[in-house]
């Protein structure tokens, strides 16, 4: 399976672990020209996918290090080809590292020239944005101030498609914040290999289209990557098998869901009605609620339980806990009974909440042998972790493995970009899903979801990717018909997502659709 053969995945590269390959390249007999080559790469991309005319106006905006000379190379090749290419530079030319210098000159001996400011009343066909990179400082002591912020806030408003070189400037590669301001590119065209901040945090809002070009780079020892992308081919490579056509309601696990004390008995609804809906053979809800309906007239097919009777029911292959369970003294002694069960564990909403609140209940999940999926947002992580939102959402990979490994569990850190991480520190970037999903009771369906695919025999963490992707799968195919992301409701995610399950089980696309 693809979690034990990596090469089914799409690696992501840390800043440092891009440095080393570099390092490792530069050290070669015969060092390849990278600059050269990722100048070239994005100028025929400008030309093949933003560029109308032969002859267009373009304004290339090139910092102080080597994105900048990765610039002054789409700005030589571009002007080769015909365009009125303008280049933007204020740094200090005896300053700037060997290999920008180079291509800086090698621009100006080609008949280019530099401008120190971005000329005003010029209509622009393409921006071409290699100020910073991944040469960023990623400091909250170092935002991008004066000139350069400057220039970004006057390119961002203008409607012309923006070209960025690596990662758009102002942009983390590593955590995707945002450091004083950042470009807002129509197109990213990333080197070497893909970074964490292209995908998560502010990434999916600034980098438009990403593209990746290797440049060919071939070393001896590269970093081993622990992070990978999570897209449309690895989430198909995890799905169930076709049903045979000799099976049962028992053929296809038995789920538990623990939540909906009173007042939120509609989140434990929603997990059920998801799990059902995704395959789950039978879902049991036990509910909190003294005065629980006996039935969901919505979804008759769920069995409503009280916590007892829940717990009392043998042949259970997974428990999902905390779509509405509260954070009442009731709700205790329940979560403490399904962390002690040996069940494969969902832990969702006041379920971490009161995890994060009671520390014996935290040493218990810690000790636990069997899995444990944990599904939090970011403020859920920060009380998880002891601090604020803040610090998680600007450090969101190594907030996904803090928790991870202090809990001794899966986990998904959710928002835009979601990042699941294992026990053993490996982590996964999501690529799919759009702001429709920020409504509420999703989280709730992504726990049904992962429970449902665990009672169907798959691994916790096929589970947790495989939900994971079709959440925001089914959010986007709710937005290509039209259907948000204004007023996108829960309940249809849950639909979505059954129609999608099938179709990539039973039509399953020859050649599904990755990152280019």
């Amino acid at each position: 399976m693809i979690l034990n053969n990596m090469t089914i995945a799409d690696p992501v590269f840390l800043t440092a672990e891009i440095r080393e390959i570099e390092r490792q390249a530069a050290a070669l007999p015969d060092p390849p020209h990278l600059m050269e080559k990722a100048g070239l790469a994005a100028a025929q991309i400008a030309r093949d996918r933003l560029l109308k005319n032969t002859y267009s106006h373009v304004l290339v905006l090139a910092g102080p290090g080597n994105n900048g000379g990765d610039a002054f190379v789409v700005a030589r090749y571009l002007k080769e080809w015909g365009n009125a290419v303008t280049v933007v530079f204020t740094g200090d030319c005896d300053r700037i590292p060997p290999d920008a210098r180079q291509a800086m000159q090698a621009w100006l001996n080609s008949g280019g020239e530099l401008s120190p400011d971005i000329p005003g009343e010029q209509n622009w066909d393409v921006v071409i944005d290699g100020l910073f990179g991944i040469g960023l400082d990623q400091s909250m002591n170092r935002p991008i101030g004066g000139k350069y912020l400057e220039w970004i806030d006057t390119v961002n408003p203008l409607n012309t498609p923006i070209l960025a070189l690596d990662i758009p400037s102002g942009l983390g590669s590593d955590n995707g914040c945002i450091y004083g301001g950042a470009i807002r590119a129509a197109i990213t065209v990333t080197f070497i290999g893909l970074k964490p901040g292209l995908f998560t945090n502010f990434g999916p809002e600034c980098c438009g289209t990403i593209l990746l070009r290797d440049l060919d780079v071939q070393v001896i020892s590269p970093p081993v990557p622990q992070t990978w992308l999570l897209n449309q081919r690895l989430a198909q490579s995890l799905l169930p098998p076709p049903r045979p056509a000799n099976s049962h309601k028992g053929s296809f696990g038995n789920l538990a869901i623990l939540g909906g004390s009173t007042g939120m008995v509609g989140a434990a609804l929603l997990a059920g009605r998801s799990a059902l809906q995704l395959g789950a053979g039978r879902v049991y809800l036990g509910l909190l609620a003294r005065t629980a309906p006996p039935v969901d007239f919505s979804q008759p097919e769920l069995m409503l339980r009280t916590p007892p009777e829940l717990f009392k029911l043998n042949s259970l292959d997974g428990l999902v806990v905390g779509p509405g369970l509260g954070q009442e003294p009731e709700a205790l002694p329940w979560l403490n009974s399904a962390l002690s069960s040996e069940l494969a564990l969902v832990l969702d909403a006041d379920a971490l909440n009161l995890i994060a609140l009671h520390p014996h209940l935290a040493k218990k999940l810690s000790q636990r042998k069997s899995a444990s999926i944990l599904t939090p947002h970011p403020a859920e992580a920060a009380r998880l972790l002891k601090t604020d939102t803040a610090a998680i959402q600007n450090d969101r990979m190594n907030a996904a493995r803090q928790i991870a490994q202090q809990f001794n569990g899966y986990v998904v850190l959710k928002g835009a970009g979601s990042i699941c991480c294992f026990p053993d520190g490996k982590r996964y970037l999501n690529t799919s899903g759009n702001p429709g999903l920020s409504t509420a009771g999703t989280g709730d369906v992504l726990a049904g979801m992962i429970g449902a695919l665990i009672a169907q025999g798959l691994n916790p963490d096929h589970a947790l990717l495989l939900a994971v992707y079709l959440h925001g799968a089914a959010a986007n195919h709710r937005l290509q018909h039209n259907h948000g992301p204004l007023g996108m409701t829960a309940s249809e995610i849950i639909t979505s997502a059954r129609s999608l399950l099938n179709d990539w089980i039973y039509n399953p696309d020859p050649s599904p659709q990755c990152s280019d």
